[in-house]
């Protein structure tokens, strides 16, 4: 959020909002004279969102596919998003959707994953499922997935390609926090995209071991501030 550099008054567009914990984060950044929007294609998640932001008269949720969906011409200042842009299936279309809807001088501010080899956040995890559902294989780097944006230049062509200028990528290897301990990060990691995938073909007998594995696996990640994981990210940000 501080490669964001929200001010006061600013229109917002949070692209695969989730849960909507960014686009509260925004909805207070920008005040009550800005606006925040975000978009997702989960309804439950948008559930959530909907609920978290009760009797906030500065933010509302769609469920839409953000490369189809009409974002509307120069309605926002920003767009953001935080692990929200890798899992287009036409990242180039999602991207010059989104340069369409900001206005002269819109600035985009995201955040996506390094190379999932360098993740302990991915390989931990990863790693305790193997028996149930086979080693990893090698990404392909133009499908959506959880890294497909992973390189630096291909991002830049992405974004150069839509109509963005200025273009930076800054490294962040922060620790992420999973969850309060290691059940509750167990819980979270499997029902990502990245996991929730690999295991939807299991039977509930094998689903439940596989989850314990996890579990198991994160227990010497615990800390007094919750399960952390190295993972190490990219924030990007252009202007249009």
């Amino acid at each position: 959020m501080a490669g964001a550099a929200l001010k006061p008054g600013e229109r917002v567009l949070d692209v695969g909002c989730g849960c909507g914990q960014t686009s509260l984060i925004a909805a207070a950044a920008v005040g009550e004279s800005g606006r925040v929007t975000g978009v997702d294609l989960s309804g439950p998640m948008l559930a959530t969102a909907r609920a978290r932001a009760e009797g906030l008269g500065n933010i509302d949720f769609v469920q839409a596919d953000v490369q189809q969906h009409d974002l509307g011409e120069g309605a926002y200042d920003i767009a953001i998003s935080r692990f929200g842009v890798m899992f287009f299936d036409a990242p180039d279309i999602a991207f010059a959707q989104v340069h369409r809807a900001l206005g002269p001088g819109g600035r985009l501010a995201f955040a996506c994953w390094q190379g999932g080899a360098e993740s302990e956040y991915y390989q931990v995890p990863r790693a305790a499922v193997a028996p149930f559902v086979g080693p990893d294989e090698p990404d392909d780097p133009d499908a959506p997935g959880p890294y497909s944006l992973a390189e630096p230049g291909k991002v830049r062509a992405l974004l150069g390609g839509a109509g963005f200028t200025d273009v930076r990528l800054e490294r962040v290897d922060e620790a992420a926090v999973s969850g309060a301990d290691a059940a509750d990060a167990a819980a979270f990691r499997l029902t990502s995209p990245s996991f929730a995938g690999l295991l939807k073909d299991l039977g509930p007998e094998d689903k439940a071991k596989a989850a314990d594995a996890v579990r198991q696996a994160l227990i010497p990640y615990e800390t007094p501030d919750g399960v952390l994981l190295k993972a190490p990210a990219w924030v990007v940000t252009a202007r249009r």
